[in-house]
């Protein structure tokens, strides 16, 4: 059974992980896990003609996504929208403590903001995938930090009747065969492999739900 209706419009919004250079590319995708995703229905189910459409931006918070959020989302009137967040609210805290931060509560307020105007200004169905990793080892500091975020997002999906798609426990279960094979090229961006890990999860969440 299919997920997807014929020629439905599908919207992937985050940070760099989803940008993945996607305003330098002619097609608007980028080279990361949304081009894996695109291309993987465009092969598998030609028939559907799915528009595919990459808000990331490098950098963004989820008080970034506010900011655009009518124009970038509610206006384009999406059927589906995949949201990943999270990783700079962290590691901003690590890198940048000067700044102006965005704890777990006020990230869960913010976003809680964003999914009720979703459900209130369109038709959409939600996709919350969870912030990845912040270096390659699950003990790490900024992985326990992102702790209380990613439980807000499952919150978050559990009101909302939201798809999950568990990326931060798939990096997760893939590091802990210790296998020494990369999935990112700094601890947080993906090399080819972090986004083949990503698509998959991605995909078998939705192949998941359509049962």
């Amino acid at each position: 059974m299919d997920l997807f209706q014929s020629g439905e419009k599908i919207v992937f919004i985050g940070d760099s992980i989803t940008d993945t250079g996607r305003r330098e590319d002619p097609e608007g995708i980028g080279h990361g896990y949304v081009r894996l995703i695109r291309d993987y229905y465009a092969v598998t189910l030609p028939y559907l003609r799915l528009e595919v459409i990459n808000k990331g931006i490098s950098g963004n918070r989820v008080d970034d996504l506010a900011a655009r959020w009518q124009e970038d989302i509610i206006e384009l009137q999406p059927d589906w929208v995949s949201i990943s967040i999270g990783i700079n609210d962290v590691w901003r805290q690590l890198k940048r403590p000067e700044e102006e931060q965005i704890y777990p509560e006020q990230f869960e307020q913010i976003y809680a903001n964003l999914l009720n105007q979703l459900v209130s200004k369109t038709e959409a169905n939600i996709i919350l995938m969870e912030p990845t990793v912040i270096e390659e080892n699950g003990d790490a500091i900024g992985n326990r930090m992102l702790i209380p975020y990613i439980d807000a997002v499952h919150r978050l999906a559990k009101e909302h009747g939201a798809i999950i798609v568990p990326t931060h426990q798939a990096f997760l279960a893939f590091l802990a065969h210790q296998s020494g094979f990369p999935l990112t090229t700094d601890g947080v961006h993906m090399n080819t492999a972090g986004n083949l890990l990503m698509a998959k999860t991605w995909i078998k969440a939705l192949q998941h739900r359509s049962r």
